[in-house]
């Protein structure tokens, strides 16, 4: 008898004990705090008094709350306000143009009846292993297609990425069968048709997983404003918070200028630790309401797309 129900009970590789699970879930708890924390840290550092910081150091909970540090950013509101939306154009139609450019890209290098899908597949592995150099890319930018000081220089560079096309062809190749692609043809759908109805409803999972990722590499770019934005031109918000930043640091090492500052405003408050922390949450605040709504899409579209076609 024991014999028997030993061999009627399979061994599955993918069981584990209810301890281990529990170990696992502490591991994964604790990861989570440790991300959470640093997080938590910035908004009460940002929120605390300048003179707390420097004494207590970084805490959970501010000693002493403030809202001098937002204040000293906003001062003068309307850069921010110019920044903020030149970041959200930028982020919103790049991310719409990028996705779309390359997943009308990815989809015909992942047919196999696509005759040069092997030369336009070299393509895209080729701009992931080489690149141009930085000085070619500014002057092509800059004096072959005029762009500097345009909208349109801080999304052109990122509107095709070399390893997200590679993400959304192996999604398509695996993920969407060929018979289905044919039965479509046989009732009398065209390559478009089959695209916008049955492809793309299908891939929402890598589309929405690539669409956050181009989301964060736009509104996170300020080496683009950097290269080719003058002061009068539509500067992001990054790069905004990192010229403020350069202005702090100079300050803060320059007595004579700060000292000047003080004599023409005695009222002059300089936060120099709690606005690099207000910046930093004025920076990722919409990329954190952002993220729920890709989450579902997120984990499925990555784990998938990533599988070798």
């Amino acid at each position: 008898m024991a014999t028997t129900a030993l061999r009627k009970r399979k061994f599955n590789a993918n069981e584990i004990s209810s301890g281990t699970n529990a170990v696992i879930n502490t591991v994964f708890w604790i990861y989570s705090a440790l991300c959470v924390i640093p997080l938590l840290i910035v908004i009460a550092v940002s929120l605390s008094d300048e003179k707390t910081v420097a004494v207590g150091g970084y805490k959970l909970w501010p000693d002493q709350f403030s809202l001098g540090a937002y204040k000293f950013l906003l001062d003068d509101w309307k850069p921010i306000v110019d920044s903020y939306g030149v970041s959200i154009f930028v982020t919103v139609v790049g991310t719409i143009v990028a996705l779309s450019i390359m997943t009308l890209y990815a989809y015909p290098i992942s047919r196999r009846d696509f005759k040069h899908r092997s030369i336009f597949s070299f393509i895209v592995f080729f701009t992931i292993l080489f690149n141009s150099g930085l000085v070619p890319f500014y002057l092509t930018y800059k004096q072959g297609l005029h762009l500097q000081n345009t909208m349109l220089v801080l999304m052109l560079p990122m509107f095709v990425q070399g390893f997200f096309v590679i993400l959304i062809r192996t999604f398509f190749s695996g993920s969407i069968p060929p018979a289905l692609i044919e039965s479509a043809k046989i009732d009398g759908a065209g390559e478009l048709r089959t695209f916008i109805q049955i492809v793309l409803p299908l891939s929402l999972p890598v589309l929405a997983s690539v669409g956050l990722l181009c989301t964060l590499n736009y509104w996170n770019d300020w080496f683009l404003s950097l290269l080719f934005i003058n002061q009068d031109g539509p500067m992001s918000i990054q790069f905004r918070m990192y010229k403020t930043l350069l202005d702090i640091a100079y300050l803060s090492s320059n007595s004579q200028a700060y000292s000047a500052i003080m004599q023409a405003n005695p009222n002059f408050q300089m936060p120099s630790e709690t606005a690099r922390m207000a910046m930093a949450v004025v920076g990722i605040g919409p990329i954190i309401f952002i993220y729920p709504f890709f989450q579902r899409y997120f984990i499925q579209g990555l784990t998938v797309g990533a599988v070798k076609g």
